[in-house]
């Protein structure tokens, strides 16, 4: 009786976040669709790269050609954009309790991390599959492209064990904020942008010089970006996917979560013994 109270009160806390977040949405509705239209724009301008290959070329390709490049570049951007979307609303959590000034009432209260960080997440996955979705919704307007070979179970258990991974790093990230009350918010962007270099989100990674490849093999996006781009092209199903692809994707899961909840927990400690949570950057 009593761990079913307890499991009752921590799963209430949790969506507590998840209500706190769409109310933080509302309230800055003016900056989610300026960042939207930028998303869409910038998905729009991706692909169009595709569409005009052979005018970059000079050279003439067949149609199959074409809609390959199209639909390699469209899974890129759109898995990316959810990814990036999981890792803001995470990395990014601690800086926007600051801007609320509720940073010290949260952390003070009496509620664990976990149950703070599950809220986060879940609102994380379906804010950034939302988010996705307009922008897929808005590309199909501009590009015809065909999936009839596509595999969407397996896309979909891609996706979804790569979120874990990405929850993780997202964890790990948020502490930089926390640690690092005036650039913290700025160090979580150049991991971003570190991942989105290094994982061949619109160019294979054999493109990339000899000795960055083997960070392309550390990253969790890479997997999920060639899994979801094998599935989608290749029909590769969740067993075709298991060995090279999900079995690491959720391997690294298992292990930055609790290793990000450590992490964070530890720096938890050490912003409150050193008066790093009021602070502003």
């Amino acid at each position: 009786m009593a761990f079913g109270r307890s499991f009752w009160r921590e799963t209430r806390a949790s969506y507590a976040f998840v209500e706190r977040n769409i109310n933080l949405i509302k309230r800055y509705w003016g900056w989610e669709v300026v960042w939207l239209i930028y998303s869409i724009v910038n998905a729009l301008s991706i692909t169009f790269i595709g569409k005009a290959v052979g005018a970059i070329t000079g050279q003439e390709f067949d149609q199959a050609t074409i809609d390959a490049t199209i639909l390699y570049l469209i899974v890129g951007t759109l898995v990316w954009h959810y990814l990036a979307v999981v890792f803001d609303c995470i990395a990014e959590s601690v800086q926007w309790e600051r801007w609320e000034g509720t940073i010290e009432y949260t952390f003070m209260a009496p509620i664990s991390r976990l149950t703070h960080m599950l809220g986060t997440t879940i609102f994380a996955i379906f804010w950034g599959l939302f988010h996705t979705g307009i922008i897929l919704a808005f590309v199909a307007i501009f590009f015809q492209i065909s999936l009839d070979n596509a595999n969407f179970l397996g896309a979909t258990v891609i996706l979804l064990t790569g979120s874990i991974s990405f929850i993780g790093l997202g964890i790990v990230a948020a502490v930089l904020p926390l640690l690092f009350p005036e650039r913290g918010a700025q160090m979580t962007n150049i991991v971003k942008a570190t991942i989105l270099l290094v994982s061949g989100v619109y160019y294979p990674i054999s493109v990339l010089p000899t000795w960055m490849q083997p960070l392309a093999s550390i990253s969790p996006a890479t997997y999920v970006l060639e899994g979801m781009r094998r599935a989608l092209q290749h029909n590769a199903g969740p067993i075709a996917l298991w060995g090279n692809y999900l079995l690491p994707l959720l391997g690294s899961g298992l292990l930055l979560v609790p290793l990000g909840l450590w992490i964070f927990l530890r720096g938890e400690n050490y912003a409150k013994r050193t008066g790093r949570l009021k602070r502003n950057g």
